[in-house]
C-alpha cells in the first residue's frame, strides 16, 4: 500500500481528520499536538479516540504521525525552555498511548551558540526523561536544513542522538525532503548516494516516515522553505523517483506543502497516480 497524506488541523478531533483524509483520497495523516507556536493542550475527547481507533483499523489507516510544536526545543540554553519541552513531551507521549503504534515527530532544536555536542547531549538528556519502556509510540527525530544553530541537519548528528539515547531502539527518523535538499544532500541527482550514506550512518531501518515537499531555495540554501510538489527546486522528475525507491516505497509521505485542502487533495492524487497506486 501506497502511504500518503497530509498535515491536517487537530482541532476538531480523531475522527474529523480520519473522514478529512480519506476524502482527500489519502491514507495517513499527521497532526500538531497543540498549537505549533507553543501553549496549552486541548483535553481528549475518549469517545472520539475510540471511535477513531476503530475507524482506523476498519479503513485500513495504517498509521498516523503527532508532529510537536516548533517551540520545543529541548537543547535551549534557557532552562525554561528546556523545562517546557520536557513537559510538553512528557505530556504528548502519554496521551500518544492513546492511540497505540503510531509516531511522534520533533526538531531536534537549536543550540544557540552552545555547538552542537553540547545541543546534542541536552537533547540525549532530555529523551533519558521523557522516553518509557513501556510507552506504545515511536519518536521520530526530524532531519533538519541547518539554518542557524540547528542540530541535525547531519546525519552524523542525529546517529549520535540515537546511539546515545538509553531508549535508542525506541527511536527513528522522519527525513524532510525539503530540509535535506537545502542542507547539502543532493537527493535530486544523486539519490541513491544520499540513502547509501543514510543506510550507512544512521540505518535505512531507522527511517520511518517522510516529510514530502518541494523547496522553494537552491540546493544547500540552509533556508527551509517548502513548496509545492513540482514547483520548486526539487522538481517533479525527482519527487517522482523518491516516492518509487525501493528503499523508501513501503515508508509513509506526509505533505507539507503551503495548501489549501483542495490542493493536497490535487497533490495526493498526483502522487498516487505517479505510483500507480490505486488505493
Amino acid at each position: 500500500m501506497f502511504k500518503i497524506g497530509c498535515h491536517l488541523s487537530a482541532s476538531k478531533g480523531f475522527m474529523h481528520m480520519g473522514e478529512e483524509i480519506l476524502s482527500l483520497g489519502g491514507n495517513t495523516f499527521q497532526y500538531f499536538s497543540r498549537n505549533p507556536r507553543g501553549g496549552a493542550v486541548k483535553s481528549l475527547d475518549m469517545e472520539d479516540v475510540e471511535a477513531f481507533n476503530s475507524f482506523a483499523k476498519e479503513k485500513e489507516i495504517p498509521c498516523i504521525l503527532c508532529h510537536a510544536p516548533y517551540t520545543l526545543n529541548p537543547c535551549s540554553k534557557d532552562e525554561k525552555t528546556r523545562d517546557f519541552a520536557y513537559r510538553a513531551m512528557t505530556e504528548d507521549l502519554e496521551r500518544m498511548d492513546l492511540t497505540p503504534g503510531n509516531m511522534y515527530n520533533f526538531h531536534p532544536g537549536s543550540h544557540v551558540g552552545q555547538g552542537v555536542e553540547a545541543g546534542i547531549e541536552l537533547i540525549v538528556a532530555h529523551l533519558d526523561k521523557v522516553m518509557r519502556d513501556d510507552m506504545k509510540t515511536t519518536v521520530l527525530l526530524e532531519t533538519m536544513a541547518g539554518k542557524g544553530s540547528e542540530v541535525g541537519s547531519r546525519f552524523e548528528e542525529i546517529a549520535e542522538i540515537i546511539e546515545k539515547t538509553a531508549l535508542g531502539e525506541k527511536l527513528g527518523v522522519c527525513l524532510d525532503t525539503c530540509h535535506v535538499y537545502d542542507a547539502g544532500y543532493d537527493i535530486v541527482n544523486d539519490l541513491d548516494g544520499v540513502l547509501g550514506e543514510f543506510d550507512k550512518v544512521i540505518g535505512l531501518n531507522r527511517l520511518k516516515a517522510i516529510h514530502l515537499n518541494d523547496s522553494k531555495n537552491p540546493f544547500e540554501s540552509h533556508k527551509d522553505r517548502h513548496e509545492k510538489i513540482g514547483e520548486g527546486s526539487i522538481g517533479l522528475e525527482a519527487i517522482e523517483r523518491i516516492i518509487n525507491h525501493h528503499a523508501l516505497r513501503d515508508i509513509p509521505f506526509y505533505l507539507e506543502t503551503p495548501n489549501e485542502l483542495p490542493g493536497y487533495k490535487k497533490e495526493i492524487e498526483m502522487l498516487k497516480s505517479m505510483s500507480g497506486s490505486s488505493k
